[in-house]
């Protein structure tokens, strides 16, 4: 890990590192099912001032990961994207973890309002509300 100012760059080697850094910065977890009850993917989370991180390992090299504003109403098929990459899990946790944790003030983009959480799919067609930490 290097810090560079107030950000910190970890260098991602395996998706059991990558997971334990996102839990360590507060992403919490979901695993939507298909209706056999199997996982489908490891969604993770993270609602910090007005944005939404968001990662889906769908496989080891099939991740997506997603920042938007907190406004969003579908975290899983969000209508903005502010960033969004996708890849293998090495560099697609690498790339998020990268991110800055600040938000943009007066930002056109960003809303000002602070997201207190967001709605997450679960099982058998329920949501989860995960709160901001």
């Amino acid at each position: 890990m290097t810090f560079s100012g107030d950000t910190i760059t970890a260098e991602i080697t395996d998706i059991e590192s990558g997971l334990q850094e996102l839990i360590n910065r507060g992403y919490q977890f979901v695993h939507p099912c298909d209706a056999n009850g199997e996982v489908i993917a490891v969604v993770g989370v993270r609602v910090h001032d007005n944005v939404v991180d968001v990662v889906r390992l769908n496989a080891e090299d099939d991740v997506i990961a997603t920042r938007m504003p907190g406004t969003e109403e579908d975290i899983l098929e969000p209508e903005v994207r502010l960033w969004q990459t996708a890849g293998d899990a090495a560099t697609v946790l690498t790339a998020l973890l990268a991110l800055p944790d600040e938000r943009t003030p007066g930002s056109l983009l960003l809303p000002e309002t602070v997201s207190k959480g967001c709605w997450v799919p679960g099982r058998g067609g329920t949501s989860k509300w995960l709160a901001a930490s």
